[in-house]
């Protein structure tokens, strides 16, 4: 987008927010951190989502979990917070709302009392033939004008990324160290 402007950008009626990235990057900083332009790359895409989302009600933090499910259905809430790489209670607290909305539903299986499994309901399930489409359209805006090529490298540096930084992490987990809660991090810098 570097060759549009900041004016041309407000007729696009874009969000104050979305045009202090633009300008972050066209201006400010435009040789800014990988991970600092990824987030905001994230950010964009999740802002056009949840646009398209909220035409069917949807938030974005139930479009994480719905996407989840319709993976795997039935499975616990912790597994669930491991797949979408949120905390448990986040997660509790997500999956109690989509309770209310008949989004899924909570079973105890093999007479254990201890364990709830998530399994998506009717509607929940129904949601995905809506809603996939959506996310399929703001990936198509987001790579528009891009070659296939090109495409294909950022696909192979990104994974390539990944990869780097889950290297890192098993290295830093073997060195004895974990990743903190929020909550003990809060106690601890008190």
């Amino acid at each position: 987008m570097t060759g549009i402007s900041i004016s041309d950008k407000k007729k696009l009626a874009a969000d104050l927010t979305t045009l202090a990235i633009l300008q972050h990057w066209e201006q400010v900083n435009p040789e800014d951190r990988v991970a600092h332009l990824i987030r905001d790359l994230a950010r964009g895409f999740n802002r056009a989502l949840q646009i398209r989302l909220s035409e069917y009600g949807v938030s974005f933090g139930h479009w994480v979990y719905l996407r989840a499910l319709w993976q795997k259905d039935g499975i616990t809430q912790r597994e669930l917070a491991v797949q979408v790489g949120l905390t448990e209670p986040t997660t509790h607290t997500a999956i109690t709302k989509m309770l209310d909305l008949d989004y899924v539903s909570r079973k105890h299986r093999n007479g254990n009392r201890k364990k709830q499994y998530v399994f998506l309901t009717d509607a929940g399930r129904a949601l995905e033939e809506k809603l996939v489409p959506l996310a399929q359209e703001v990936n198509d805006i987001a790579i528009s004008g891009i070659d296939s090529e090109t495409i294909q490298l950022i696909r192979s540096g990104l994974l390539d990324m990944v990869r780097n930084l889950a290297v890192d992490e098993a290295q830093i987990i073997e060195d004895g160290k974990k990743l903190p809660s929020t909550r003990s991090l809060n106690l601890k810098y008190k």
